[in-house]
């Protein structure tokens, strides 16, 4: 038995979980945990690498556990694709698949491969995570972790009673992450069915939520549905977000629609886990990164990490995102102040070059973002013969107007705002911006 299962047992009566309106204790949990072990001993072999094919449901985070006791290398996929199910099987090199039906549905596949990552944990009898990358510009990548090295770092959390939203999926570090804490505490952990604006608010006034785990795009979803107008949300004590850069006037909107609600940054990735930070002030996009467990330094102004709880490797590309010596370049572009505080200014990939001049995204959108009639911009660099590339920004407004109209406005708010190479020179009216199923933006590419 692991240190979670036993704390699984300590807690015994308290609130595990909520899922689909139902409530499950850690005793029930752990009940769960050892019907399972039942199903899987003799049909999966430790060691064995092992899909899981669901997001967060009771079932799943009992079968988690078991495959992370029994010493399994877990790969969670949350798509319901075939083929996406297939092409992360392959490049995971799985053995197992499981479905959640009435009873678990377990499939052993025709895998004859291995990689020298996966034998090294096999040999040294440790249990492993298989997480992807979103895929949005290639092919996704296969990280692998070391997952009792990563489930570790949650021993001493101490004990706390509260209801946490996970918002992100259990296939992403964030999600999992939440998990890892709220059951670590002994909190409680409430699973959305499903991810929009309604269905959240509505969860926090019923389940009393204090701590809301988001990105600035669902949190700008948030407000430009008007549902938090329609519940009641003082149980809100945190909002955390993470996962891309927030715009400075998006933050300000935020904490004048939740003034008592404290505004925390959070900071990690999939390779190197989540870091613990500290927010400079709720109002502020300055954060410091005081994780015991992560160095950082800035080289040409990209963030690099280097963390105890980082991947053992990629199982299908090369590990050029990694130093020699072991730094993460994270492509994060941060700006550093007094007292070691951070603030992430965009992606190095997403950098619009107008005629070698640098622009940031998320810069403009601020800007754009500070007008009464935007809900939602997004800044993203096209093509053009003369300047290399110019900036294109895709709007979703408040008000009927012409798309001719909308760009004469835009220019003539940023124009004391901004430099004007920076000024959008190509204004598209949207119903919504791009982003993904994990509420972070895609920004279009040449």
């Amino acid at each position: 038995m692991n240190f979670m299962e036993e704390k699984f047992q300590r807690f015994d009566s308290a609130l595990a979980l909520v899922c689909d309106d139902k409530q499950y204790t850690y005793s029930e949990l752990s009940k769960k945990i050892e019907e399972y072990k039942l199903q899987i001993k003799d049909k999966i072999p430790a060691n064995s690498v092992v899909s899981i094919l669901s997001d967060y449901s009771f079932e799943s985070i009992s079968l988690f556990f078991i495959l992370y006791d029994y010493k399994n290398i877990i790969v969670p996929i949350t798509s319901t694709i075939k083929s996406v199910i297939d092409e992360y099987q392959e490049e995971s090199f799985c053995e197992y698949t499981i479905k959640i039906e009435d009873e678990l549905v377990i499939e052993k596949l025709n895998q004859n491969n291995t990689h020298d990552m996966i034998k090294n944990l096999q040999e040294n009898n440790s249990s492993g995570l298989v997480l992807f990358s979103s895929g949005s510009t290639g092919k996704p990548k296969a990280m692998i972790h070391n997952l009792d090295n990563l489930i570790n770092s949650y021993k001493e959390k101490r004990e706390k009673s509260m209801n946490m939203l996970v918002f992100l999926m259990f296939d992403h570090i964030g999600g999992l992450n939440t998990m890892f804490t709220a059951l670590s505490m002994g909190a409680t952990l409430i699973i959305p069915k499903t991810r929009d604006a309604k269905t959240v608010c509505e969860l926090i006034e019923k389940y009393r939520i204090m701590v809301l785990p988001s990105s600035p795009t669902f949190l700008n979803l948030i407000l430009i549905s008007g549902e938090y107008l329609n519940y009641d949300l003082k149980s809100l004590r945190m909002i955390t977000y993470g996962t891309e850069a927030m715009p400075q006037s998006l933050l300000k909107k935020l904490k004048d629609t939740f003034p008592k609600v404290k505004f925390l940054q959070t900071f990690g990735t999939s390779e190197t886990g989540i870091l613990t930070t500290s927010s400079q002030s709720s109002e502020s996009l300055y954060m410091k990164l005081d994780d015991e467990n992560c160095e950082y330094k800035i080289v040409e102004n990209e963030l690099w990490l280097r963390s105890k709880t980082q991947v053992l490797g990629y199982l299908n590309a090369s590990m050029d995102s990694f130093t020699e010596d072991g730094w993460f370049k994270t492509g994060d572009l941060v700006e550093e102040i007094e007292d070691e505080y951070l603030k992430i200014i965009g992606r190095g990939k997403e950098v619009i070059n107008v005629g070698g001049q640098k622009v940031l995204p998320a810069e403009v959108e601020s800007v754009v973002l500070m007008m009464d009639n935007i809900e939602d911009c997004m800044v993203y660099g096209e093509k053009n013969a003369i300047t290399g590339q110019s900036v294109v920004c895709d709007i979703v407004s408040k008000i009927e107007i012409t798309q001719k109209e909308l760009k004469k406005q835009i220019r003539a708010f940023c124009k004391d705002k901004l430099d004007s190479f920076k000024l959008p020179t190509k204004v598209n009216l949207v119903e919504r911006t791009n982003f993904s199923d994990r509420f972070k933006k895609i920004r279009r590419k040449d």
